[in-house]
């Protein structure tokens, strides 16, 4: 991992800018044609007439189903631009949802009706499953595991864990059988969203590994669209994945020593050795602008190295006017 002591010294000291950097938690887009808002943990999704959906990705950041108490500048950006790049790079699988960016906080899409199931695959054992596992679990939404793997060990071949998706709370995980007895998903739509998980992932592999990763879990969405599925939401970001550094881990896994890895897992990592893990009682810890600018440049680097190009910081002392003019902008000449 690239090294940011100077950087930090100077946040330490006061000097740099970026500690100025402000960080978008709330919109309120006064745009035409808005039939309904929702404000989701970091999106603020607008509805908007001609079936279109507004998707702000604002700078909130959650952890165990919770929203944190500060946001962190550029992460909105940061995982908008990702996902529209990797959108557009795995259109040919299946057709996906966006329409444009018109600015670099926001896609616009096709309004979608979302299956109720997230399809969550994995190809190492880490984060939550490995928790879990260590507890004694032997399986993951019904998939079972053998008795003697280690932390951040690939499984033979990648797994499909889905869980449900839920509105408000925790996501729960879910049996393949559950899904199709249950009526949520028929069993041949079931077996193409399979079909289309399995596709994803090894494209999204492929290309992290052109840049030295792995991609070690992740989620995809999907809806449909006039009777057709449709990939939704994000892509490939670090709030819905979790990427190691290729080059280094075969010589920690055989050490048994925590990876170098890319993702929102470290923010977890802070709040659990605060004591915070979203249980009742638990105390939120403070972030302090110190901490929130560390959390600003790891999300930076894995745009960088994920992307292979530097992140440009624009300004960000009035986020919502810019994304009101752009949006609007771009609603105009849409609707010509």
């Amino acid at each position: 991992m690239r090294c940011y002591d100077k950087k930090q010294n100077e946040i330490r000291m006061g000097r740099n800018k970026e500690s100025m950097a402000t960080a978008l938690t709330k919109t309120d887009l006064q745009l035409s044609g808005v039939k309904s808002v929702y404000n989701g943990k970091v999106r603020d999704v607008y509805t908007l007439e001609e079936d279109l959906l507004l998707m702000v990705v604002t700078d909130r950041i959650s952890a165990f189903d919770r929203i944190l108490p500060e946001g962190i500048p550029y992460k909105g950006e940061i995982l908008n631009r990702i996902a529209a790049k990797q959108l557009d790079a795995t259109a040919d699988i299946v057709p996906n949802w966006k329409i444009a960016t018109p600015d670099p906080m926001v896609t616009v899409g096709h309004a979608c009706e979302p299956y109720k199931v997230e399809m969550v695959i994995r190809g190492y054992i880490t984060g939550s499953a490995w928790r879990a596992y260590k507890e004694g679990k032997r399986s993951v939404s019904g998939v079972p595991l053998r008795n003697d793997l280690r932390e951040n060990e690939q499984f033979e071949t990648p797994i499909i864990t889905p869980t449900t998706k839920a509105d408000t709370g925790h996501d729960e995980e879910i049996s393949r059988e559950e899904i199709i007895n249950s009526g949520l998903v028929s069993r041949e739509e079931y077996e193409q969203l399979e079909k289309y998980t399995y596709a994803l992932f090894e494209r999204g592999t492929e290309l992290a590994a052109k840049r030295g990763l792995i991609l070690v879990d992740t989620k995809y969405e999907f809806g449909k669209r006039d009777g057709e599925i449709y990939l939704i939401d994000e892509i490939h970001t670090p709030d819905s994945s979790r990427f190691f550094y290729a080059n280094t881990y075969d010589d920690l896994f055989e050490k048994g020593l925590p990876q170098r890895q890319l993702s929102k897992e470290f923010v977890r990592k802070w709040l659990m050795d605060h004591g915070f893990q979203g249980r009742e009682g638990d105390v939120m810890p403070e972030m302090t602008a110190e901490y929130c600018s560390s959390v600003s440049e790891r999300y930076i680097e894995l745009y960088e190295k994920f992307l292979g190009e530097s992140f440009v910081k624009h300004p960000t002392d009035d986020l919502n006017a810019r994304i009101q003019r752009n949006v609007m902008a771009w609603l105009e000449e849409y609707r010509r």
